[in-house]
């Protein structure tokens, strides 16, 4: 079964899809495929080809736009596949700040001094 990609859209409240999330490619996770059988060697080795390696040392978390999920239902023998939209932000700062770091300009109309807004 699948889904065509405008209506997967369509359905979405909110969607985030732009051009720059497809330049890079996306952090593939496979789950399930650790069993001894060797299709299953097989199918973890062709997905795992299909996208260059991240080295997790020197990798920049905000060049990550992407997650690409494979798990391996060994019952059923069908694969699901889920890709996944990723988005960093700021945690533990306050709500002016992260604003600045995310290059949203607040409105400081109605602020003194900038010590208001951090």
């Amino acid at each position: 079964q699948y889904a065509l990609v405008r209506d997967v859209v369509a359905a979405l409240r909110r969607h985030r899809m732009h051009e720059q999330q497809f330049r890079q490619p996306p952090l593939l996770v496979l789950s399930n495929f650790g069993l001894p059988h060797i299709h299953v060697k097989l199918m973890a080795t062709v997905f795992q080809n299909m996208f260059p390696s991240i080295n997790v040392h020197k990798v920049n978390l905000n060049s990550i736009k992407r997650c690409l999920l494979i798990s391996y239902d060994s019952d059923s023998q069908l694969l699901d596949l889920r890709h996944y939209s990723v988005k960093v932000v700021p945690v533990g700062v306050s709500k002016g700040l992260k604003k600045l770091l995310q290059e949203k300009f607040p409105n400081m109309g109605r602020l003194e001094d900038i010590s208001e807004l951090l």
